[in-house]
């Protein structure tokens, strides 16, 4: 009977889990919706203020760009951007994350991070205890706050401390790791240089408008639009990398629920057995007595 009482707990201890995944994939899921929505509303303006801030500083390649965020140099400091989530629970998300990191640092800036001219910046709880584990002689802020609600305006603090930085020549390039949401599946990795100014086209077989009227002059609008188009870039990286955390959750949850229900089958069938067992044992252990007794 130790053993039925042992399976019970179990299998009582399985829906339990069960319950718990389950809710959170429907929480995930909601988000899930919310953090798409804005990421779909967010796209075509982004992609619209990127087109203008191109036709004021020419074709890519040209040296039309002088602002101080287009600065090109030597990159002797390095600030790297990773973007995880606060919890786990979400499936391969983080750990594709901190491969990526280790493979961009020993590929690109082995000599900074020896140097100890690399600093990062870690938004999500996760990417900051990696990085504490990792590289924890290196300079390492956190933000774990914007992981939460990627709210524009936290998003716009943060991007103004990193031009700030930029700006003042403390880091020569700023790169950014993060994911990238593709279906709720799976997600892609963004490992790529945030500053200075990448001034390629987002669809390369599109042509980019030139031919603008200026009000005010040409540089007073670069020097207005390039800042806001980096917060803008920023957030809109951050957001996806939201979407992509909510969509893994959701999806790990929804295969650990289902492992929950094919677990609790099997030990209810399991339970059964020994149950029929143990009632098979009585009735011989009463048959054999009654036997006796004639």
């Amino acid at each position: 009977m130790s053993g039925l009482k042992t399976i019970r707990n179990r299998i009582s201890t399985v829906k339990s889990t069960r319950k718990i995944t389950s809710a959170m994939k429907m929480v995930s899921a909601a988000r899930l919706r919310r953090l798409q929505d804005r990421l779909i509303a967010l796209r075509p303006y982004s992609d619209k203020l990127h087109e203008v801030v191109l036709g004021l500083t020419g074709l890519p390649g040209s040296a039309a760009c002088e602002n101080v965020y287009c600065r090109q140099s030597s990159p002797d400091k390095i600030l790297l951007i990773l973007s995880t989530s606060n919890r786990g629970l979400c499936g391969a998300f983080n750990q594709q994350l901190f491969r990526e990191v280790k493979r961009v640092v020993s590929e690109l800036y082995a000599e900074q991070l020896e140097r100890g001219s690399l600093s990062f910046i870690a938004v999500g709880k996760k990417g900051y205890e990696f990085l504490r584990r990792q590289y924890g002689n290196c300079r390492i802020e956190q933000y774990n706050h914007i992981s939460e609600s990627v709210d524009f305006q936290d998003v716009s603090q943060l991007g103004t401390a990193i031009m700030a930085g930029f700006r003042e020549e403390l880091y020569d390039r700023v790169h950014l790791v993060c994911n990238s949401f593709k279906n709720a599946a799976s997600q892609l990795i963004v490992s790529e240089t945030f500053l200075p100014v990448s001034l390629e086209p987002v669809d390369e077989e599109a042509p980019v408008i030139t031919d603008y009227i200026y009000e005010p002059d040409r540089d007073k609008l670069i020097e207005a639009i390039i800042p806001r188009s980096i917060k803008l870039r920023l957030y809109r990286a951050l957001l996806d990398a939201g979407t992509a955390e909510h969509g893994a959750r959701m999806t790990a949850m929804h295969k650990a629920t289902d492992n929950a229900g094919e677990l609790i089958e099997s030990l209810t069938l399991e339970y059964n057995k020994l149950r029929q067992s143990a009632v098979t044992a009585q009735i011989l252990e009463v048959a054999g007595g009654a036997e006796a007794l004639k």
